[in-house]
């Protein structure tokens, strides 16, 4: 279902360039941030945006299972104990 996705991880700094008919994200406030609040990815299909390419300080393209795996780390999940 996902296979076609690409998703890359930018800093929410960078965040401002990025052209939102272009990814699948409609806005800032869609889009999902690290818990310190200094990251953030957008996703597309096909080749990645002009604008996405443009933003400085971003990761290189992962897959969906790739972006999972990353995301499942503490820097994007906060895990409270109780």
């Amino acid at each position: 279902m996902f296979e076609n996705r690409k998703y890359v991880i930018i800093p929410a700094s960078e965040l401002d360039k990025v052209n939102f008919s272009e990814v699948l994200e409609s806005a800032p406030g869609t889009c999902r941030y690290s818990v310190d609040s200094t990251k953030t990815f957008v996703k597309y299909e096909g080749d990645m945006p002009m604008s996405v390419q443009n933003v400085s300080g971003k990761s290189i393209e992962y897959s969906h299972n790739e972006i999972l795996e990353i995301l499942s780390n503490e820097e994007w999940t906060s895990l409270q104990v109780l």
